[in-house]
């Protein structure tokens, strides 16, 4: 059986998960998947030398379920990721979990991330190369615009420093995050019939 891309795909307003079938069980799916897969992707980390917040798939994920999602599901399942691992769920990276530690900021970034690039994706900012670009770098500035303050607060750094030690070293992964996400998303709209 082939999967032939629906009429409304080529329709302004769409993304990719309007593709599946429209239902309530399909929203909570979805909400639920992406909050699991920000978690695995946590997972997926390396501690950085002098930091405390490590190199994580986290952030890659977060992008990617807004994008994917829009921006009201991303929202709730970037939300559901945060409240459940500010209330024990050892899914933030490296199994960590609670809103004290010096990285929560990152986290209530992603969420505002995902929620404005899921946005931005409703508006065709998936659909080729240089505007996923555009997104997936907007999206990262608003996770440090929030992850970089509250990390100098969490830990009595100064400004200079918490930059020094929560953006800096991050700037070439994310280079990386974003040019992946340049490469799967608009395959994904091609791959479903949709052209970029």
């Amino acid at each position: 059986m082939s999967i032939a891309a629906p009429a409304r795909s080529l329709r302004p307003g769409i993304v990719l998960a309007d593709l599946v079938p429209a239902s309530r069980a399909r929203d909570v799916a979805l909400v639920v998947g992406g909050a699991a897969l920000t978690g695995l992707a946590a997972q997926l980390s390396v501690p950085v030398p002098g930091s405390p917040v490590p190199v994580s798939g986290q952030t890659f994920a977060a992008l990617l379920v807004g994008t994917a999602l829009g921006a009201r599901r991303g929202f709730l399942a970037l939300a559901l990721y945060a409240v459940a691992g500010a209330a024990g769920v050892p899914w933030f990276a490296q199994a960590t979990s609670g809103y004290g530690m010096p990285s929560f900021g990152y986290v209530l970034g992603m969420l505002l991330a995902a929620t404005v690039v899921g946005a931005l994706a409703r508006r065709g900012a998936d659909r080729s190369v240089l505007r996923t670009a555009g997104a997936m770098a907007l999206g990262s500035v608003i996770i440090y615009a929030v992850g970089v303050p509250y990390l100098a607060l969490a830990t009595g750094m100064t400004f200079g420093q918490a930059v020094a030690a929560g953006l800096t070293p991050f700037l070439i992964g994310d280079a990386l995050k974003a040019a992946l996400a340049m490469g799967v998303l608009p395959a994904a709209w091609k791959l479903v019939g949709r052209k970029g």
